[in-house]
């Protein structure tokens, strides 16, 4: 057993790392609290999670190229129809344009 000085600095070394320990758990209990109270605040402003934004956003684009798609397979039937019928085709200024 160390006596004197070296027994006090021993004391003094062993408070230190007791106090560093509590005060590492209560860092956790606080991000902890933290981390949970910020989940409630979110989820009570209705925000959707990255992944469900990722999903809706890639079918959007889907759906806008099928548009696209669509209005230019339209685009053909109508010339076709007016060779057929004699008549000249729509427009394309009356045709409704898709944003891109």
């Amino acid at each position: 057993m160390s006596t004197g000085p070296n027994r006090i600095l021993d004391e003094f070394a062993k408070l230190m790392t007791d106090a560093a320990g509590a005060a590492q758990g209560v860092r956790r209990e606080v991000e902890t609290a933290f981390k949970g109270q910020a989940e409630r605040v979110l989820n009570s402003m209705d925000l959707v999670q990255r992944e469900e934004f990722e999903a809706a956003r890639d079918m959007a684009v889907k759906a806008r190229e099928e548009n696209t798609r669509l209005a230019a397979r339209i685009e053909t039937l109508e010339a076709k129809l007016a060779d057929l019928t004699g008549k000249a085709a729509p427009a394309a200024a009356a045709k409704p344009r898709l944003k891109n």
